[in-house]
Formats: C-alpha cells, structure tokens, sequence
C-alpha cells in the first residue's frame, strides 16, 4: 500500500432545507498516485464530496487530512497543493487561449518566463500551440475542454481533481486529454475523477468508488468490482447491480 493522500473521515453535508445528507457518514483513503474514480448517478453525492475537498464548501460534521493538512487548520496550504478542473467552461470566451491561461497561471503566482514556457509546453502537449492567439469563443468543445484543463495544472498541483474532463468532446481530443492526464500521473499527481463514462473509468482508473446517496457502496479496482458483482461482465453492469435502474432525473 502507497501512502495515503487523502484520508477521510466520518463526512457528512445536509445543505440547508435539505431532507437527506447529501454526504452521508462517509469515509475514505485515497493512496498517493492513484487515479481514483468516484463514480455514481446524479444526485449521488460526488460533486458535493468534491466541493468540500476543494474547500469550496464546509462539512456538517466529520474531517479529513489532504498530504496531511487538516482541513481544520490549513484550509489555504491545501488550496495550494490543488488543481481543479470543473465540468464547465471556466474560461474567458472573447480572451485568446493564452491570455486565458497566462491569467490563470498569474493567479496561482506564477509569472516571467516560467509562466510563458509552462503556458507553451502545456499547449504544444495538448496540441494547441497554433491556435495560441485565438479566441476561445471560436473553438470546439474539445479544444475548449484542453484549455480548460491546462488552467487547472499550470502549477503543477499534488493534487488535480476532474469533473467529467472529456464530456461533450470528440474521440480525438478525448484520447489526447486521457494520455495527458496519464503523463501528469506518471509524474507524480494524484487524480479524483468523476464521469459517467463507465467505459473510461474501467480502463483509466486504478481504483473506484461506487456512491450513491452519500455513501459509498463498493471499493476496489475495476477487475476487482466486476469480480465481485454476480453475472458482471464490464464496470457497468456493476454500477446499475448497485444503485438500480431508477432514473435520476434532477433539476
């Protein structure tokens, strides 16, 4: 076993008005270097999770350690050693894809030179030096989504946590975000992954969580899932034997 990264708990979030936890006695070990998938339907509480990680919403109760900083105590060291990449677009449209990114890598204190080589090496890896000096309002969604990535790991976090980083884009740009996402993880980042693309999950993930109303209802590699999960032949069969056929409608 790796060191742990992320450890988690007892968590529990019930929002204001709210009937259920959203979050509900939940706990967890993240190894260091993992990709690690949280996977489950709408509504299932993994945004939520997410957000209190992130330090963008508190906890009702319970705790959890992030590289060993207390969420208690070293809320702004951990926002430090994290990268974020939402499911939207968080991105200027009428700035060109380095403005965008030069910007946010300002924002994160980088500057100079070092700014610029990241903010190239980045767009050369991910294909898009040459649309450099382009808005962003005239690009694919898969274009977009590259640029949106790049914004999240300009300084190179410990940590960089991904929601849906490849929905709504071709196969191309999902095949060069994946094996980008596979680099940055040989070079040492832990990854959080949330999607609904069972499929990438099986094969991207080196271990998976399956939640569902706050809680989590099986851990393991996918091999080990499938393994366990009578008549399963791939992870979806797993995730529709644990949380049903019902649909999950949310507005």
């Amino acid at each position: 076993m790796n060191e742990p990264i992320i450890q988690i708990q007892k968590l529990y979030k019930k929002y204001k008005e709210a009937d259920d936890f959203s979050v509900n006695d939940l706990s967890l070990v993240v190894e260091r270097k993992e990709i690690y998938g949280l996977l489950g339907p709408n509504g299932a509480g993994k945004t939520t999770l997410i957000s209190m990680l992130c330090g963008l919403i508190k906890p009702t109760s319970g705790s959890f350690t992030i590289n060993n900083l207390s969420y208690h105590k070293n809320a702004n060291d951990i926002k430090k050693i994290i990268g974020v990449v939402p499911q939207e677009y968080a991105l200027y449209p009428t700035l060109t894809a380095k403005e965008n990114l030069l910007y946010f890598g300002s924002m994160y204190g980088l500057k100079g030179k070092n700014l610029h080589n990241k903010v190239n090496e980045a767009l050369e890896h991910l294909g898009l030096l040459k649309f450099a000096n382009k808005q962003i309002e005239t690009f694919s969604g898969g274009m977009k989504r590259r640029v949106n990535l790049i914004a999240g790991i300009l300084h190179n976090p410990t940590i960089l946590f991904l929601d849906e980083p490849t929905v709504g884009v071709d196969v191309q740009s999902k095949n060069v975000i994946i094996d980008y996402l596979k680099h940055l993880n040989e070079n040492g980042t832990t990854i959080i992954y949330t999607s609904h693309h069972l499929t990438e999950a099986q094969d991207f993930c080196t271990k998976i969580a399956i939640i569902d109303r706050g809680k989590i209802y099986a851990e393991g590699t996918a091999k080990e899932l499938i393994a366990s999960t009578q008549n399963a032949t791939n992870l979806e069969d797993v995730f529709i034997s644990l949380t049903g056929k019902e649909l999950r409608d949310a507005i």
